[in-house]
């Protein structure tokens, strides 16, 4: 696809009342920074130092509060415009005092684009007032884009014509979410049906970036695109490949509730990029698509009060990483105690250190309590024992790695790869003190924004290339570590412990009341940011490896699996309640469901809120209490009913999936019933003719 005006300038490129420093050198640094973040750049300082040299040689600052830096750079593969609005005006030199619009213009050295041309239309249209005084006025950047696009994209081409296309609209999606389990395909698919359904002149692909088989899309789907839509609530992996798209951002929940709004809103800039939507800038106003605000907020991090808006969504990035370690961690650990029994805790490393195949080892004896009360001696010896404790070994060592990263990928999600280094490092110290996880999402919180800090300082050229590699990694390591060893880790470790005691001493009946808030959160927006904290709570709380972090984890899970498992069982049980569609989702519902998959519910959900909800938060609070009566335990962080094995007291766990199923059931055909009745009876008075 030939670049645009929609791939120069973007709505990702616009800051608005942003302050973004003292000097002129400041707001170089910052909006590089934003060029590099959004995918354009792969050297933010290469391109500030090109901008800076072009700004010595001679100011660009211009009457009427207009500054407009520019350079040729080998820093970016395709033309770009930032634009930013200061809330603190900063001097550029011109002589009527300083600027507070500043347009950062950037094109490649031997790019297609002639710079002087795409310099002198922008200022060409910074001289009319009523320009300045719209982009003073403005209240979100899609206001400035499409206030530009009139004057800059409508002007005569920046290119030579692209070449003849067919009349399809191509679209490209990438679906992401924390988990990378269901959402992630959920979404995808629901966008493959809106466009199947409603949108017959819209070629679509999609690549998915979870856990399972994925698709990724070829170059070739890439350069033909019109447009890309990004749903997802993690950070899109390899987002340099879209630079030259137009691009809408959404949650991935939105894609999975709203596809054909999500499309639609694609197809009107799709259309606008190849100058045939028409609209008017008033009707491009009003149709403008849309950002959520999540996700526009998380695409400013040069902007460090933006950035702080992001911060939520920072966290389920390092969870998304942490999460197949507890996987793989946890579900070793189980298989352990099933082959050498429970003792194999006691006696791993032992086993392992002095015995091997060759030499089995006996019954060993063990000290048993902290002060060796007594000795004991293994139920099992020989290969059990053995392999046991290999098992066991193994994901302990997993185990291990939880905090540093869920710390590290945190920081990751706010600072970049110069912040992984200080996240790791800090989430090794909280394990060291004993701060446990919520060490670990401080000092990963931390250290990201150690490093965004330090990214605002400007920094001579000779130091530049050696700042992502090893400066802010040494500083924010340094100061982080620092931090936590001199001051936070004393607080955080009495939370920590004081957590552990709770969940260790709580009696039934403030068990069974956890068990049924968990249900109520997991089930009430059914993978939505609600459900996501409770699970939060339930898998971070595994790196401790205490009987009421398993109880916790378990209730989770149960709870989890209750809607799709109650709703599937309603439409068995009474199909006639059920469109013909929800009768086909509620076959599906039962690998879903048996899978921990709660997401399997919102088709049902979308459709009949008012109905649904209810009887899944109640179906869930049942299981979760229940599950903590019954003091069922899970090591496991997902898997539903295949990871059975790693239970303590699977029976009790099942009981507790059976009767949140059956009350979800119940309830949903008693709310459905009775709406289906009162449907007859409105049907049924006629109004009678005298």
């Amino acid at each position: 696809m030939a670049p645009s005006f929609l791939t120069i300038l973007s709505t990702d490129a616009i800051l608005l009342d942003a302050n973004l420093g003292e000097s002129k050198s400041d707001v170089i640094t910052a909006l590089a920074q934003r060029i590099q973040d959004i995918g354009r750049s792969g050297d933010a300082e290469q391109l500030a130092h090109d901008i800076q040299a072009r700004e010595d040689k001679s100011a660009t600052g211009l009457p009427g509060g207009i500054a407009i830096p520019h350079c040729r750079t080998e820093a970016i593969a395709f033309p770009t415009i930032a634009f930013a609005r200061l809330s603190h005006p900063v001097d550029f030199g011109a002589n009527d005092g300083p600027a507070d619009l500043i347009f950062v213009l950037a094109t490649p050295v031997d790019g297609l684009i002639s710079h002087t041309k795409l310099l002198s239309r922008l200022a060409r249209a910074l001289v009319h007032d009523e320009v300045l005084a719209q982009l003073r006025t403005a209240e979100d950047p899609t206001e400035v884009f499409q206030l530009l696009n009139g004057p800059l994209g409508n002007s005569g081409p920046l290119l030579p014509p692209a070449p003849a296309r067919n009349n399809k609209l191509k679209l490209l999606a990438v679906t992401g979410c924390p988990t990378g389990i269901a959402h992630t395909y959920m979404s995808a698919e629901a966008l493959e049906q809106s466009v199947r359904n409603n949108f017959p002149n819209v070629d679509l692909h999609i690549e998915t970036q979870g856990a399972g088989d994925n698709t990724q899309l070829t170059q070739r789907q890439i350069d033909n695109a019109d447009v890309v839509i990004f749903a997802s609530d993690v950070s899109i992996k390899d987002r340099e490949r879209f630079v030259n798209l137009p691009s809408i951002s959404v949650g991935v929940r939105q894609a999975l509730n709203s596809p054909n709004t999500v499309i639609q809103q694609a197809v009107e800039l799709a259309r606008l990029s190849r100058g045939e939507s028409g609209l008017g800038s008033e009707n491009a106003h009003r149709n403008r698509p849309h950002r959520s605000r999540t996700a526009f907020i998380k695409s400013i991090p040069s902007s460090f009060r933006g950035k702080l808006s992001g911060v939520g969504q920072a966290v389920m990035t390092g969870v998304s990483y942490m999460i197949p370690f507890i996987a793989a961690g946890g579900l070793l650990i189980a298989l352990g105690f099933l082959i050498g029994g429970y003792e194999v805790s006691n006696v791993a490393r032992q086993v392992l250190l002095h015995y091997s195949l060759s030499d089995l080892p006996p019954h060993m004896h063990y000290l048993l309590g902290a002060q060796g009360d007594g000795t004991l001696t293994t139920s099992r010896c020989g290969v059990p024992l053995y392999i046991g404790s290999v098992f066991y070994s193994l994901g302990q060592m997993a185990m291990d790695f939880i905090v540093p990263v869920l710390s590290g990928y945190i920081a990751y999600g706010l600072g970049g790869r110069p912040a992984i280094a200080p996240g790791f490092v800090g989430g090794g110290v909280s394990v060291l003190l004993g701060a446990g996880f919520l060490g670990g999402i401080v000092t990963g919180l931390l250290g990201g924004l150690v490093v965004l800090l330090f990214r605002l300082i400007p920094v001579p050229q000779w130091l530049e290339t050696l700042m992502p590699v090893v400066i802010l990694p040494l500083l924010g390591s340094l100061i982080v570590g620092s931090l936590m060893i001199f001051g936070l880790a004393t607080p955080l470790a009495w939370a920590m412990t004081g957590l552990q005691n709770w969940l260790s001493s709580m009696n039934d009946t403030s068990a069974v009341l956890l068990g049924v808030l968990l249900g109520v959160m997991i089930c009430s927006d059914l993978g939505g940011p609600i459900n996501k904290s409770a699970y939060l709570f339930a898998t971070a709380g595994l790196a401790a490896q205490s009987s009421g972090a398993f109880a916790v984890m378990a209730a989770s899970m149960a709870a989890g699996m209750v809607p799709p498992l109650g709703l599937a069982l309603a439409t068995t049980l009474r199909k006639q309640l059920f469109t013909s569609n929800e009768q086909q989702n509620g076959k599906a519902a039962w690998l879903l469901g048996f899978s921990f998959v709660t997401e399997g519910a919102v088709p049902f959900a979308a459709a009949d809120p008012l109905r649904v909800l209810p009887a899944t938060i109640l179906g869930g609070a049942t299981a979760g209490g229940l599950s903590m009566a019954l003091h069922v335990g899970c090591r496991a962080p997902h898997g539903g009913i295949f990871v059975i094995f790693a239970m303590d007291n699977p029976l009790g766990f099942l009981a507790a999936i059976a009767a949140g199923t059956l009350v979800t059931a119940v309830v949903v055909i008693l709310l459905k019933a009775l709406a289906h009745h009162k449907r007859e009876e409105k049907s049924a008075v006629q109004p009678t003719s005298e």
